[in-house]
């Protein structure tokens, strides 16, 4: 395959289907669209593999045991002595895994826009452009971390920074820090900074934990089920959310021992040297860390002037297609494009459905590995 505009002098690449994005969900419907016999390429902007998980902080681990945190046709090798796998055992998986199934991932292309052409739609960046009967984006979320705006943010001196800039806790020793948000990145990281520094808890609502003996595969179990009774037309009792938010792994619960897990009510305003509330009471703080989130990162795909839906998301019929472009699908970028389809199983499962519509026909689905490779 050649790029637009290199010495070759050929015409553009023209393949049935372009992936964007090289991580989870991207190597996912890779797979699924080889074992279709599918032309296809996938751009990932990334200068190696791993997708998100190559920026995870230090201590990040999945909430389940590597045995149902797969992506089809392999299953992730456990890790010797870590019952819940590494950010770095998920980067070493995604690695073997697409070189294990010779997939065709070309990085780093930056694709910055996908405009729609004749019968076509090309995909296009700095270094070529690509036309395509089908477009899967798979850009993730990491790279549009989520800041409330809020209009005294600018006036504090101290350190601002968002979950996606955090790495460890030792920068932090024996400063005063804020952690803002109530799920499981500002637990986890509340919980790691607390063990150096005097950490200060900031949420809109009190934080709900979910039992000890839940964890990732308990999540998914209940996120199936809650799938089947959506497409069954049935009522939805709640599911997950009604279990609670956050998963209590070990370094939560030693947190939760130590007294650390102590929730504040969200501040009313920020000040150069801390935070208050209308009732006059105030906390000082040399850093704040936000952990609230991220949007899906989608700009490549404002030359398509996709309608939004009230979430501000381009709209989509059975999860994944796009209704007002049918050639283009959106994949792994949370419920809305899948039930669970951010996580490492989900993405599986939603990435067959994707690739069975574009190619019109079932995908075949893949036979269990005889045998485990270790990493």
């Amino acid at each position: 395959m050649t790029e637009h505009g290199t010495s070759t002098g050929r015409a553009p690449n023209d393949l049935p289907v372009v992936v964007i994005g090289g991580g989870q969900a991207g190597l996912a419907a890779g797979y699924y669209l080889r074992r279709a016999g599918a032309r296809f390429v996938i751009l990932d902007a990334q200068t190696g593999p791993g997708g998100a998980w190559r920026h995870g902080w230090d201590s990040l681990r999945l909430f389940s045991p590597a045995t149902h945190s797969t992506l089809p046709g392999w299953p992730m090798p456990a890790q010797p002595g870590e019952p819940f796998p590494t950010a770095g055992h998920v980067r070493d998986y995604l690695t073997r895994y697409e070189q294990r199934y010779d997939l065709d991932v070309q990085r780093p292309v930056e694709v910055t826009a996908v405009h729609a052409h004749d019968d076509r739609l090309v995909v296009s960046g700095p270094k070529g452009q690509w036309d395509a009967s089908a477009v899967i984006s798979a850009t993730g979320t990491w790279r549009r971390p989520h800041v409330p705006d809020l209009p005294d943010r600018s006036t504090f001196t101290g350190r601002q920074l968002h979950a996606v800039g955090y790495h460890h806790a030792e920068p932090f020793r024996g400063q005063h820090v804020g952690v803002v948000g109530a799920a499981n990145s500002a637990a986890q990281i509340l919980a790691e900074v607390s063990t150096v520094a005097t950490t200060h808890w900031f949420t809109l609502a009190e934080p709900r934990y979910l039992p000890d003996d839940v964890d990732g595969r308990v999540l998914f179990d209940l996120a199936s089920q809650r799938e089947i009774t959506r497409r069954q037309g049935l009522p939805d009792h709640g599911g997950i959310a009604a279990l609670g938010d956050i998963v209590m792994v070990p370094i939560v619960q030693d947190a939760r021992a130590r007294g650390a897990l102590h929730a504040l009510p969200m501040f009313d305003r920020m000040t150069p040297t801390g935070v208050v509330w209308d009732d006059g009471s105030r906390t000082e703080l040399d850093v704040i860390i936000w952990c609230t989130g991220f949007r899906p990162d989608l700009a490549h795909l404002a030359p398509l002037g996709l309608p939004l839906d009230a979430r501000s998301l381009p709209r989509t019929t059975n999860d994944t297609q796009s209704l007002d472009e049918p050639r283009l699908h959106l994949l792994g970028y949370g419920d809305w494009t899948g039930s669970a389809s951010a996580t490492l199983v989900g993405a599986g499962r939603t990435a067959r459905q994707c690739v069975e519509r574009i190619i019109g026909r079932p995908a075949r689905r893949p036979r269990a590995a005889a045998h485990q490779h270790a990493l």
